[in-house]
């Protein structure tokens, strides 16, 4: 029983989990913290979410408003 708890701790410790940007954002830091995430430029993702506002109706504004009411901030390490 020790060393499952043990392994599921290792685990946990090593899972990203998405939060917003405290440093790298523009209106509320979703683009920034995925980025982070992703391991990718925010602004390719600030461009992708314009896109995908134009081209499927609103539906980045949704997704943008969706993440900033549900993603908690980052701390602030």
């Amino acid at each position: 029983m020790v060393m499952t708890n043990n392994i599921l701790n290792e685990a946990g410790q090593q899972v990203r989990k998405f939060r917003r940007s405290r440093d790298n954002r523009m209106l509320a830091g979703v683009c920034g913290g995925a980025a982070e995430l992703l391991g990718v430029d925010a602004t390719l993702l600030r461009v992708a979410m314009v896109a995908m506002t134009v081209c499927f109706f609103g539906f980045g504004v949704v997704l943008y408003g969706a993440c900033w009411l549900l993603a908690p901030e980052a701390d602030d390490d």
